[in-house]
């Protein structure tokens, strides 16, 4: 097992009706930014239930906040922090209003040049503004980790950024929220969930016996509840599990002490950017090609993920892993998510060459948990993912 240190200062509030706390983790005197996305919770109660708990706050609003948080539309929030002089953000949504908040709280403070080079330059925010969350859509572990990923549409560009700063004060996880999510989203949010997972699992060997298992295990309660979740998402027992599943896939629990790969995220990005394509469904996009590309790296884990997730007995240990592909397709497959880029776009041609320039000209030449991936290899895992 690798050395590592483990700190996650968030505080979870989970369960039926814990909105209503929200006021209780509010410092008393907090000037507050009420942000969310594009008006869904005010459709679904959730807006009803979190103003009556900021009664007493000084509060105002912010919405529209876009899928991929968008960065000229933060930019417009962040000038109403400034004029309003805002002391403390709530984000209410799932991961891409929770993301925005991040890069608010982070930009907030910045005394550079511009926000943008915080992702550009890889800045890590050590102290931010205060924020918390009111978790809506279960997906990204926004909601107890400190990364966050920002959309620049101008550049089609999507960029990381993150640091111990970034951690929310709290967040609110209610799963009675689920039951007004599209099926889409629910889809989409299991799929996410599930390839953080294989991110931080699917590596090598690294004696890392307990790691492996809770990865192991968030994996198979997914495969578990998804059917009943897509079937009813009033299920409050299967959400309740989705729920919690999705923010122990990325909260930091599993990665502390094994090697982490990250390059599906780094290729699925770009789609995302170019495409528009939901992160979720880019992912499973480029996740099954990577693993085919890079299999005699990964077949040890692959073979293990196998026989410990998917039940695989028949065969070698080479036929498991290459079950185990399969077997991933064909889960995101009945969660009715695509796996091939030529069934989003038909404008893909030439789409590996412009990703692998862009890793080029960022300076990426090393990804995966051997940092071996080059540009080309990218642009061959792109090719196999048409």
């Amino acid at each position: 097992m690798l050395n590592f240190e483990l700190k996650n200062p968030t505080k979870i509030i989970f369960g039926k009706d814990q909105i209503k706390n929200l006021e209780k983790e509010l410092p008393k005197d907090a000037k507050v930014l009420l942000l969310y996305g594009g008006g869904s919770i005010k459709q679904n109660g959730i807006y009803e239930q979190v103003k009556k708990a900021l009664h007493g706050h000084e509060v105002v609003e912010f919405g529209g906040i876009p899928a991929n948080p968008e960065y000229a539309v933060l930019l417009e929030a962040l000038q109403v922090i400034k004029n309003e002089s805002i002391t403390f953000l709530l984000a209410v949504g799932g991961g891409s209003v929770i993301d925005g908040t991040k890069f608010l709280s982070a930009a907030a403070l910045f005394k550079g040049d511009t926000p943008w080079d915080i992702l550009t330059n890889g800045i890590p925010t050590t102290v931010g503004l205060p924020f918390g969350t009111v978790l809506t859509l279960p997906a990204t572990a926004s909601e107890m980790n400190s990364g966050a990923v920002i959309t620049r549409a101008e550049i089609q560009e999507k960029r990381a950024m993150g640091g111990p700063g970034l951690f929310p004060v709290f967040s609110i996880l209610d799963p009675q929220v689920v039951a007004s999510i599209p099926q889409r989203q629910l889809a989409n949010g299991v799929t996410d969930a599930f390839t953080h997972v294989l991110e931080q699992y699917m590596t090598y060997p690294a004696g890392g016996y307990l790691q492996d298992r809770f990865a192991e295990s968030i994996m198979q309660t997914l495969i578990e509840i998804a059917p009943r979740i897509m079937k009813n998402p009033a299920d409050y027992e299967a959400a309740a599990n989705f729920m919690w599943s999705c923010t122990l896939a990325l909260n930091g629990l599993i990665q502390k002490g094994v090697p982490g790969d990250w390059a599906v995220h780094m290729m699925g990005h770009e789609l995302t950017a170019l495409f528009g394509i939901d992160h979720a469904r880019t992912l499973a996009i480029v996740a099954p090609s990577h693993y085919r590309f890079n299999f005699e790296s990964k077949k040890e884990k692959l073979a293990q993920y196998g026989k410990r997730v998917w039940g695989l007995t028949e065969g070698t240990d080479e036929d498991i892993a290459k079950e185990a592909i399969v077997k991933t397709e064909e889960f995101f497959h009945s969660l009715d998510i695509k796996t091939a880029l030529s069934e989003y776009t038909s404008d893909y041609k030439g789409t590996a060459e412009k990703i692998s320039a862009r890793f080029i000209e960022r300076g990426w030449n090393g990804l995966g948990e051997h940092k071996s991936l080059t540009p080309a290899h990218v642009q061959e895992i792109v090719e196999m993912s048409y």
